[in-house]
């Protein structure tokens, strides 16, 4: 962005550079003066936009699940037809009889069930926004609950998701002492005493004693050290009324009850606090000046001569300031350790206190300063201006004259500043690794500050060893380093995004297939698109499902890429949060998300969607025995509104019911969270348990049907009563043998529908003879058939639960 700003219609004419600082980004707060422009990029050339992917429309695998047994059923469907049609020997026109079995055996495919497992979903999400232990979580997408109830890989960010980005000033280190939290008193009266003595400004006593020399030595060092953070930064102070005293006011007195700070980034506004709790407070800021307010309450003007923003090329900044008292120039810069190593002047101890602090999980910044006359100044502003004002090479030119001024700096102190976990981010996380899902940590950090957060995290145990992967740039040094890889066995990963990229470039199957194998892994300097391009990669080579967590909108091409988009609600707004398919408001809350609701949802859809095949199934059952004791005729054997009524008012709502079963309580399943590795298997639907209701199915319906044969008096419709009566009272008894735990509602269901049933025989005289169900020869063969169709099952399932009982019931009994 290089454009240069001329205004001829001024007295003298303007000629000024314009660069990226001259730009607003995206949800800037003006903190003071005011703006005049043009909108430059919006839509699709906006920097958020062009770091994101288009997203895409998930379908659960449940769901494919599903339809994958429902093109099952449909060949099964066509098969019995032909059968039918064949057992006739093709005779006469046999193709018409093929269309009039399908249409006889139709209910083999479930239209119901998509529309029972829709209104599932909608019970399940409705549940997960009304429970009080996770307050403030919205469900997006209410497609894919199930979803929750499988995952293997969770993917999270670090800033702002694992910690809470609140950031806290720990450390001020100046080479021969550091101050800690506990000793920052030492540092308040170090300013102190330096303010004091310029205030008093005694005539020089003769004889000063070695301590006193020390002590103000110490004091000086101390004072321009904090001065240097009170005054190198992008914070501005601004004020707000709070009621006693209006926004005027408190900005002409610099009232502190009124002070908010505005910063780019939560480090800086933590510096500034820090220098106030200190006793140097930030006052006022504008374009062109700085206040400094003094322990005593006298106000330090300085003019702000040149500022050098940080970028993530030079992550460094800069700030050439004038003190108005002195007329001294000082520029002051701050940054990266890895940078500063080469600007400030030789010292032993700078790369060691840099480790040291890392490796406690602080963000190292190293502050150095250098005092300028005028001669240079002036020399410096023109190369400057005339850099600035090119329009070929701009950035390189301006980058060319800075850096002519950062050598030789003075170097004054390093600031470690810690952001602090997340609430319960251990004991979630340790929940997740119980349950089976492998955690790993995509974040933008530097190495050090990541493999710290993952130890303090616990996301790296203390007995496990952690392979922090070599920086690597060609093929050569990738295949070494894998190999030394290799040779380690459970040991966390932890890779920079560039030896990423180079180990993806050459060996992504060797690289995902080591990474898939450890324990935790931790990707640093991460970017978006790299995100995503790992989630991505995840889901291809195991065919698991992934869960991306995320709060800033760096995160949500990862959390649209993944299976299930967790979007947590932080300081960095509501992008995440709006992009994914669940939001939360903690990190914590996931445990329960994926543990309780998760877990739920998945377990109750597999036992309604079975059910409704079954249900189908037993009724065509019916038919195909029917139609076969009947010389394979193709004639119906229930019509108009039974058939009807059937898969509605008189079995759905107990069938539906099944959605608010449960086989432990949620407590139970927060405490072993193994309960939820036995899902990421996928027992609960699979082709075996689909066979087992299939076989459960031909065998009630044929019961149902030869048993009405057997007893049936001398009329047709006798059969239509006893069978029809028997087939609805098995559905009835088969939800409660499904049934795990009873819900009053379950109860009121099954009562609602056999009440509907009895009600309505007195409008179905055209089907069922009123005066033949009195009798007391219906009521015994209806009861003899539906107990053989019915009792062995729960027989079998006594035997099954005393001598194989599922894993769930031992936390039970």
């Amino acid at each position: 962005f290089v454009f240069i700003l001329l205004q001829e219609d001024s007295d003298p004419p303007v000629n000024e550079s314009l660069s990226i600082e001259n730009t607003l980004w995206a949800s800037t707060v003006i903190a003071s003066g005011t703006v005049v422009g043009v909108v430059l990029y919006t839509g699709r050339e906006l920097r958020s936009v062009m770091n994101t992917s288009n997203p895409r429309s998930k379908i659960g695998l449940f769901d494919l699940e599903v339809n994958c047994l429902t093109k099952i059923l449909f060949g099964a469907l066509v098969v019995v037809s032909l059968v039918m049609v064949a057992l006739q020997h093709f005779a006469g026109r046999w193709y018409l009889q093929i269309i009039r079995f399908l249409l006889l055996f139709s209910n083999i495919i479930p239209i119901s069930l998509r529309v029972n497992l829709d209104m599932g979903k909608i019970v399940y999400s409705w549940v997960i926004r009304r429970d009080s232990k996770i307050p403030g979580t919205v469900v997006r997408s209410s497609t894919i609950p199930e979803q929750l109830g499988r995952i293997s890989y969770l993917l999270t960010d670090k800033t702002g998701t694992l910690t809470q980005n609140e950031m806290v000033f720990k450390r001020l280190h100046l080479g021969t002492v550091a101050y800690g939290l506990d000793s920052m008193d030492e540092v308040q009266s170090h300013i102190f005493s330096i303010y004091t003595q310029q205030s008093q400004d005694t005539p020089a006593v003769k004889g000063l004693t070695l301590a006193t020399k020390v002590r103000k030595s110490m004091s000086s060092r101390v004072h321009e050290a904090v001065k240097a953070i009170a005054l190198c930064h992008n914070v501005t102070p601004v004020y707000e009324s709070n009621g006693v005293t209006d926004q005027a006011e408190a900005e002409r007195h610099y009232e502190d009850s009124c002070r908010v700070y505005q910063a780019s980034s939560p480090d800086e506004v933590a510096l500034v606090q820090w220098t106030e709790s200190v006793g140097l407070t930030l006052v006022g800021r504008d374009q062109s000046s700085v206040q400094l307010r003094t322990p005593g309450g006298h106000i330090l003007n300085f003019t702000i001569l040149q500022i050098f923003p940080f970028t993530y090329e030079s992550k460094r900044m800069g700030i050439i300031v004038r003190d108005e008292s002195t007329g001294e120039i000082t520029f002051y810069m701050k940054g990266a350790d890895v940078v500063m190593a080469g600007i400030v002047q030789y010292n032993d101890w700078l790369e060691e206190e840099c480790g040291n602090m890392a490796r406690e999980g602080l963000r190292v910044l190293v502050v150095a300063k250098k005092s300028l006359t005028e001669e240079q100044y002036q020399d410096f502003e023109a190369r400057y201006v005339q850099a600035k004002l090119s329009v070929h090479d701009r950035s390189l030119k301006v980058a060319t004259v800075i850096e002519s001024l950062e050598m030789e700096m003075e170097l004054l102190c390093l600031t470690g500043v810690e952001d602090q976990l997340q609430t319960d981010v251990r004991p979630t996380l340790e929940t997740l690794r119980n349950a089976g899902i492998k955690v790993w940590m995509l974040t933008g950090d530097k190495l050090e500050t990541a493999t710290c957060t993952a130890k303090n995290a616990h996301l790296v145990t203390r007995t496990q060893d952690i392979h922090i992967f070599r920086l690597v740039t060609n093929r050569g040094e990738a295949h070494l380093e894998l190999n030394a890889f290799r040779r380690k066995h459970d040991c966390a990963l932890v890779i920079s995004g560039d030896s990423l990229e180079v180990c993806l470039k050459y060996y992504e199957y060797e690289f995902m297939e080591l990474a898939c194998q450890c324990p935790a892994v931790v990707c640093c300097r991460c970017a978006p698109t790299q995100k995503a391009q790992i989630v991505r990669l995840l889901q291809e080579r195991t065919g698991k499902l992934t869960c991306a967590v995320g709060d800033g909108g760096n995160d949500v091409s990862m959390i649209q890429e993944a299976d299930c988009g967790v979007g947590v609600e932080g300081k960095e707004g509501k992008q995440a949060s709006l992009a994914a398919d669940f939001s939360i408001t903690q990190f914590k809350h996931l445990g329960r998300l994926l543990m309780v609701h998760g877990r739920n949802s998945y377990k109750r859809s597999a036992a309604l969607s079975q059910f409704v095949i079954h249900r189908s199934l037993c009724i065509s059952t019916m038919q195909a025995v029917f139609s076969s004791v009947f010389y394979f005729a193709s004639v119906p054997l229930y019509q108009g509104f039974l058939i009807i009524g059937y898969s509605t008012i008189y079995t759905m709502f107990p069938v539906f019911s099944l959605v608010l079963d449960k086989d432990v309580k949620s407590e139970v399943a927060m405490l072993y969270p193994e309960l939820y590795k036995d899902l990421l298997k996928g027992r609960p639907l699979s082709y075996k348990t689909f066979l087992i209701w299939v076989l459960i199915s031909i065998y009630q319906g044929s019961i149902i049907m030869y048993g009405a044969l057997l007893l049936f008096e001398s009329e047709f419709v006798h059969i239509v009563a006893i069978s029809f009566t028997s087939l609805i009272l098995t559905e009835l008894l088969m939800v409660a043998l499904t049934i795990q735990t009873w819900h009053w509602l379950m109860i009121v269901a099954e009562l609602l529908s056999l009440s509907c049933y009895i009600a309505s025989l007195v409008f179905l005289h055209e089907f069922i003879d009123v005066y033949f169900i009195a009798t007391l020869s219906f009521l015994w063969k209806v009861t003899v058939i539906t107990l053989v169709s019915c009792l062995p099952l729960y027989v079998l399932k006594y035997l099954r639960r005393r001598f194989s009982p599922p894993s769930y019931s031992k936390l039970t009994s």
